[in-house]
């Protein structure tokens, strides 16, 4: 039996007298790979912005794993589990490769300022621990080689890919991923998406997808949710959404033809 991780109840955003997001519903399944796909401006991420605690929800209802998170400070909502990447990229660009996943392995941290000050016995257990993570992270993702690298010299793909591993550091249980793939040549996006799905097995996640690349959403995801004027305009399947006509109609302006 399924278990919705993530629950999404008439949610709406206003700015002044403009509707970002209007009266939205869906949910993601505990364990699956699910799309929130829609034209330029159908309100995606202010979505993921009104998840994470970025934006205070107008109305409706948000619940992670069975609590309710709207409104909750972002931090808050990261402790629960709930981590993002960004669809502009927001690296420590001129720290390295391993010093950019160490700083987020520091959420995790659990000694106190006196013994990092006084740098006790448990200060030195717990850095050493944190890098390893760190370290067996960058393994994973294949950036182990890169370690000693600034983030801001690595190649574009490498530099999301980056992004990736510092959510993960952050021990998800909702991984959000805004546009991953943008910029990313079809190369990198095939292994882009082999990544995913890996990340989603070997670290037991539930992941939500904003991309544009339809080739990557209908790869990967087995659920996909449709925005349109901040509006959920459809839901369902690759397959059942990939022919409905109210799709095709806002991605080609015409009722032929297929939408992705």
């Amino acid at each position: 039996m399924s278990v919705d991780i993530l629950e999404i109840k008439g949610l709406t955003k206003r700015f002044g007298g403009l509707a970002a997001v209007n009266d939205v519903s869906f949910s993601v399944r505990e364990g699956g790979i699910s799309g929130l796909i829609g034209p330029n401006g159908a309100g995606k991420t202010t979505i993921f912005n009104l998840i994470t605690g970025v934006y205070k929800v107008t109305s409706g209802e948000v619940a992670f794993a069975g609590k309710r998170i709207e409104n909750l400070e972002p931090y808050k909502i990261a402790d629960l589990g709930v981590t993002r990447t960004f669809q502009n990229i927001r690296l420590f660009k001129n720290l390295s490769v391993f010093d950019n996943v160490l700083t987020a392995c520091h959420m995790s941290a659990k000694y106190t300022i006196p013994e990092a000050i006084l740098r006790l016995p448990r200060f030195r257990r717990e850095e050493k621990l944190l890098a390893d993570k760190a370290r067996g992270l960058l393994e994973i993702m294949g950036l182990a080689d890169r370690m000693d690298v600034q983030a801001n010299n690595l190649p574009y793909g490498l530099q999301r890919r980056l992004e990736i591993v510092r959510a993960l550091a952050l021990d998800p249980k909702l991984l959000l991923l805004d546009e991953p793939a943008a910029g990313m040549n079809p190369d990198e996006t095939e292994q882009l998406m082999r990544l995913i799905m890996d990340i989603r097995d070997r670290f037991t996640l539930s992941v939500l997808v904003i991309e544009h690349h339809m080739d990557l959403v209908m790869g990967i995801c087995e659920h996909i949710v449709v925005l349109n004027f901040g509006q959920k305009l459809a839901e369902g399947t690759p397959d059942e959404v990939s022919v409905d006509p109210k799709v095709m109609e806002a991605y080609l302006g015409s009722s032929g033809g297929t939408a992705c």
